[in-house]
């Protein structure tokens, strides 16, 4: 919903974004009007002129590279120029496919590796990088010879490929609050990134966070833009050099600002949601990123997938090309995300001439889609939808990146000075580096009695899920998308927390014993205990709020032991944001916060750590760029808020010496009968967003797309509960175990320990046609190195119900908590399964609160 409705006239300067239509251009509005209405407009024009600064990039028009584009257009058909605009992903193409459109460009997602190989090796990289770019200046099919270019997500180092350098998230980076260090870091970035064959860099990510309960919180340095808008200069720097100093030189690569506009800035930190904010808002604090990496020479800027007051970015002309190309003057080119243009209104995947016209130059189109889409734009520019001047300009600026980047001139992927030196993979320096920008990441939260640093030479427990975990503490974006599904052994050269700890206290005759749940034989000097949030990227973040682990606090349970046995402790906290941590806090002697650290655990024990000769071998310097909430609600305190109560400020961060402000005694009580309660339409009819249903028979798992399916042991069909086929009916035939399930396709992670604390229960509607004459096993399934699902039996409460009427069924959610379903990492809802032979009807699948009287089934 709209924040703003009233008329273009009678709103304040600030807010005109919210009133404005904006499919429109300026020139339209202003067309027709006249006397006080024109004076009106022309103020407006002149206000939104001066909210738009003009940029002063550090790279100036060439014109010998001006002429060279004007040549290429000349000699380039429709659909050559089409190709350029397309941006297929590496699991959807072939090498005859780029050979036969010559697409501009392709890219590998979060979780995609070449030939599917997930154990690629840098020269398997650099060899599909090779390929593509021969097929690509083989004009032998489709008549043109520009090379194409690789773009890759290396958002923390290059993070897809295995052995590869990770260094800290930004929300550890801007706690350091060290441009030359993140200028470092982008070099180094870029030269693993080349080694690989791959020309381009989707980063900086310069979204300003408002919002916690994001689930790229982790991605944003800040809360606040200014130590965005520097670091958006120091990135940009370090990936593409310097303009007029080896830019875009043999190792640097070309970088990306993303994602414009407001992404950090939706209402209630939903990904992908609506940014609400006035336009002078908008600038102030969700543009300055742009200001800062695009004056420093940024070649492209990647379009976001939210909205502004109600308007897809991808779609929004306004923002795209009338601010972006024409106010700010940015000559580079516009790439849109990950199917984004298919969320514009009136498109899909398949077809978006709005996002053309709106001055999208590439369309990042993975799986099949990217054909119709090529085809579509083809036939829409010469029906005249999309005018002819809009593609020559998306070409020319692709072609003026290309140029710039010496692409034309360049030698081939396998023949550039870095390729094929893999032993810059996680190279001895970069992994210094990266042990570096640990350090200076890490904040102090609580250090009572001065308790830190330790001396090595004690006994010390070291306990923790994340003590031993590489995968945990380099959080998403970790070599696969979500940073889920690995194990130490995906990060080879790597070093745990843990081994960082043993390491140096080995050395100076101390000694450690780990042990995940805290035991111990010979009780320890210390305990340090490694905790925190498990991996995540964007969607599957999102949280309903910033309580750490509601519901289950098996961390705090680990804490307080400990510290009830009279050891002292020290908690290591692992997140991609602040948290309400409150009890934790209470529980521990000493907290830091670490973020994700990614590869490189030592750096945490040089600063918790002591030398040998006793003596401080880094001090904590890292600062909060985020403020720390004092209750799980207060998820959008931020830096000059008028009202601005944190449990932490902005800018706070203990060093050693200074006197702990945190006591034993804060509030560990927040009463939830105060916040609005939570309701989950999972299946009304339709599946709603992101589920997907799946008929399940031993191994086979089939999506249901129809209204009618067949898989061994079970039959599938609509059928009618409220109205026509709003409800599911399943014939089971007792050959098999077979069943349906509820999941997405990409295993979508969901945080249901809110739904878990409130008190709500699965829901759903049930109908019986004849007695269940086996066992019918509902379950939830969740994500996890073992089974971490729960499985009920409920054949003996369907067969209460009453034959051929639809009845409901609230099973509590708590019957699956106990039975050990981990509701913070749930992966399916509902998953109903049985190898008897009966009829059901299913209806109105839901996860709502309902009191303990009204449960079908109650655990309470």
């Amino acid at each position: 919903m709209k924040k703003y409705n009233k008329s273009l006239l009678s709103v304040s300067v600030n807010n005109i974004a919210a009133t404005l239509t904006l499919s429109f251009s300026l020139g339209i509005l202003i067309s027709g009007c006249t006397g006080v209405e024109q004076n009106n407009s022309a103020k407006i024009i002149e206000e939104k002129n001066r909210i738009w600064p003009k940029l002063n990039s550090a790279v100036k028009t060439d014109p010998q590279i001006e002429s060279q584009i004007q040549e290429w257009l000349a000699k380039m058909t429709l659909e050559q120029k089409v190709a350029q605009m397309i941006q297929p992903e590496i699991r959807d193409i072939t090498v005859a496919d780029m050979r036969e459109y010559g697409f501009g460009s392709y890219l590998n997602g979060g979780s995609s590796f070449p030939y599917g190989n997930k154990d690629a090796t840098p020269s398997d990289w650099a060899q599909l990088a090779e390929d593509m770019y021969q097929a690509s200046v083989d004009d032998s099919l489709d008549g043109i010879n520009i090379p194409t270019m690789w773009g890759t997500d290396a958002v923390h180092g290059h993070n897809n490929v295995i052995g590869a350098t990770l260094f800290p998230h930004n929300i550890g980076l801007g706690a350091a609050n060290n441009p030359k260090l993140i200028e470092d870091i982008a070099a180094v970035t870029a030269k693993e990134v080349l080694v690989t064959g791959i020309d381009w860099v989707f980063a900086p990510t310069v979204a300003v966070v408002r919002d916690d309960r994001w689930g790229r919180t982790y991605e944003g340095y800040s809360e606040d833009p200014e130590i965005v808008k520097t670091y958006a200069a120091s990135i940009v720097k370090g990936l593409q050099g310097t303009a007029g100093d080896n830019f875009l030189g043999e190792t640097r690569v070309i970088s990306t600002v993303k994602h414009f506009l407001g992404d950090g800035g939706t209402v209630g930190g939903d990904d992908q949601g609506d940014n609400i904010d006035s336009e002078a808002d908008l600038y102030k604090l969700h543009a300055q990123g742009y200001i800062g990496g695009l004056n420093a020479g940024a070649q492209s800027v990647m379009a976001s997938f939210n909205s502004w007051n109600g308007n897809k970015i991808h779609g929004s002309k306004y923002l795209l090309n009338d601010v972006l190309k024409d106010k700010m003057g940015f000559d580079g080119f516009i790439v849109g995300d990950w199917n984004g243009h298919g969320q514009v209104k009136g498109c899909s995947n398949e077809n978006c001439a709005q996002a053309v016209n709106a001055g999208l130059d590439i369309f990042m189109v993975p799986t099949s889609a990217w054909k119709p889409l090529y085809e579509n734009i083809i036939a829409q520019v010469k029906a005249g939808e999309i005018k002819q001047v809009r593609i020559d300009d998306a070409v020319s600026r692709i072609l003026r990146v290309k140029l710039r980047a010496g692409l034309f001139n360049k030698p081939s992927p396998a023949n550039r000075v870095l390729s094929g030196k893999n032993e810059l993979i996680g190279a001895k320096a970069h992994r210094a580096l990266a042990r570096d920008s640990v350090r200076q990441s890490l904040v102090l939260l609580k250090n009572k009695n001065n308790l830190l640093p330790l001396s090595p030479k004690q006994h010390i427990l070291v306990a923790g899920d994340g003590a031993d975990n590489i995968a945990k503490q380099s959080g998403g974006w970790s070599v696969t998308w979500q940073g889920t599904e690995n194990t130490n052994k995906e990060f080879p050269g790597a070093t745990s927390i843990y081994q960082g700890i043993a390491e140096q206290v080995h050395a100076a005759g101390g000694t450690t014993t780990l042990n995940v749940e805290g035991e111990y034989s010979v009780k320890p000097d210390v305990a340090i205990v490694v905790f925190g949030e498990e991996p995540y990227a964007e969607g599957h973040g999102d949280r309903t709020d910033l309580d750490y682990q509601l519901g289950e606090k098996r961390d705090l349970a680990l804490l307080k032991s400990l510290k009830a046995k009279g050891i002292p402790v020290v908690a290591l906290f692992i997140s991609g944001r602040p948290m309400w941590v409150n009890a934790e806090l209470n529980a521990s002697d000493a907290f830091v916060a670490v973020w994700l650290p990614g590869t490189e655990g030592s750096g945490v024990a040089d600063v918790i750590l002591q030398s040998t000769n006793n003596e401080t071998q880094y001090d904590f310097t890292g600062k909060l760029s985020f403020s720390w909430p004092k209750l799980p609600n207060q998820t959008a305190v931020n830096r000059n808020d008028t009202i601005y109560e944190p449990l932490l400020p902005y800018g706070f961060g203990l060093r050693y010496g200074d006197n702990n402000v945190l006591s034993d005694e804060l509030n560990e009580i927040f009463d939830r009968t105060t916040t609005d309660s939570i309701t989950r339409e999972i299946y009304m009819g339709t599946m709603k967003k992101p589920w997907l249903l799946w008929l399940v028979s031993g191994d086979d798992e089939i999506e249901v797309k129809t209204n009618a399916y067949t898989i061994k042991g079970l039959k599938y069909r609509t059928t009618d509960y409220h109205v026509q086929e709003d409800a599911m009916q399943l014939e089971f035939d007792g050959t098999t175990n077979a069943g349906v399930m509820i999941e997405s396709k990409s295993s979508f992670r969901e945080d249901f320990r809110p739904d878990l604390a409130q008190g709500s229960a699965l829901t759903f509607m049930v109908k019986t046609s004849a007695y269940v004459n086996e066992e019918l096993m509902l379950s939830m399934e969740c994500e996890g190195q073992d089974y971490c699902g729960a499985v009920i039996d409920i054949k003996s409460l369907v067969n209460q119900l009453i034959p051929n009427t639809w009845q409901s069924v609230s099973v509590d959610m708590n019957c699956f908590s106990k039975a050990g379903m981990k509701m913070g990492d749930l992966t399916s809802p509902f998953k109903l399964m049985s190898k008897g032979q009966f009829t059901l009807g299913l209806a109105n699948i839901t996860v709502e609160p309902i009191d303990a009287e009204h449960l079908t089934m109650s655990c309470r």
